[in-house]
């Protein structure tokens, strides 16, 4: 079969036949239908993200497809189902093998596309702004990076929230995708971000995905005891953070890792994408794919990742 794969250390990602996997005790088999492309994934070429396999290991964090094999004491699954599956690895093959504990059944009215969109982004959102920033109802959510894969996001679920939602993104074609996914109030990266945001009241939660001088002009737009989420650095800055800047304002900034509560709480993730889905259903969430490309193409839509030219998400579609 063929995978999209990093063959040895510090290597170029290529396509490659390898042999079709067997999975063992616990794993299933799926024959994969779509996988979503993610930031990450761009670590993880340039060998700087959190969590990189030993090689050879096949690209994709996330994708959706059909259980066509399951291994012994698989339970939860059967031959059949549809699913989604938060892989970390292994998305961009045509088949792969994966742990049934990090696959969920997706309901008949979700595309395989939309299921391969939606898993990362929306369960990092849901996750950074319920489980660890508390937002409230009528509190007001700074969101950077708002058209990008998980700010977008962001922005959907603060609105769902009850929150008032100000987006910052580059440029007014990034700026209406936030509108139409339930912006109040749009910052374009022109402008004094700072500024504006003290102007509209200031920022109770910050979901920052871009670092740099835009986190540094959001921690200093915050109200009183604001919560920060440094998200990631699309920048290419990690933002060095003031601690006595903390104590002025009585601040709190929330470390968060969606990686990190697939080890040690799984059973939260679970619990908010099966949350997530269940808006899925009521029609109050849709993943914005901007870019559905085939696995042959799959390196151009990397760089439209690199690039910065897409908004929400790029999907890899393998199969029919």
């Amino acid at each position: 079969m063929q995978a999209y794969q990093i063959r040895s250390p510090g290597g170029t990602a290529e396509m490659a036949r390898i042999a079709v996997p067997e999975p063992e005790i616990g794993q299933i088999r799926v024959r994969i239908h779509a996988c979503g492309l993610n930031f990450a994934d761009l670590l993880t070429l340039k060998g700087t993200y959190q969590d990189i396999p030993e090689t050879p290991f096949t690209l994709g964090m996330e994708l959706s497809g059909i259980v066509e094999k399951i291994g012994d004491s698989v339970n939860n699954l059967a031959v059949g189902d549809r699913v989604a599956v938060f892989s970390g690895q292994g998305g961009l093959a045509e088949t792969g093998v994966f742990d049934s504990s990090r696959a969920i059944r997706i309901p008949p009215e979700m595309s395989f596309e939309d299921a391969a969109a939606f898993q990362i982004a929306y369960v990092t959102s849901h996750m950074a702004l319920d489980h660890r920033a508390r937002l409230q109802p009528g509190e007001t959510l700074l969101v950077t990076g708002a058209a990008g894969g998980v700010g977008l996001t962001a922005v959907e679920i603060g609105k769902l929230m009850g929150a008032t939602v100000i987006a910052h993104a580059r440029g007014s074609d990034k700026l209406q995708v936030a509108a139409r996914a339930g912006a109040d109030h749009l910052i374009d990266d022109s402008e004094d971000l700072r500024a504006r945001v003290l102007e509209l009241g200031g920022a109770d939660v910050v979901y920052d995905a871009v670092g740099g001088a835009a986190f540094k002009a959001a921690f200093r737009a915050c109200n009183p005891e604001g919560r920060l989420l440094p998200i990631g650095f699309a920048s290419g800055t990690v933002p060095q953070i003031p601690a006595n800047h903390l104590l002025v304002k009585n601040l709190s900034v929330l470390g968060y890792y969606i990686g990190g509560y697939m080890k040690f709480r799984p059973d939260l993730v679970r619990q908010s994408l099966t949350h997530l889905i269940g808006w899925y259903q009521q029609g109050l969430l849709k993943p914005h794919i901007s870019h559905l490309l085939p696995l042959s193409e799959v390196a151009d839509g990397i760089e439209l990742l690199r690039n910065r030219k897409a908004t929400g998400k790029i999907v890899i579609r393998i199969s029919e």
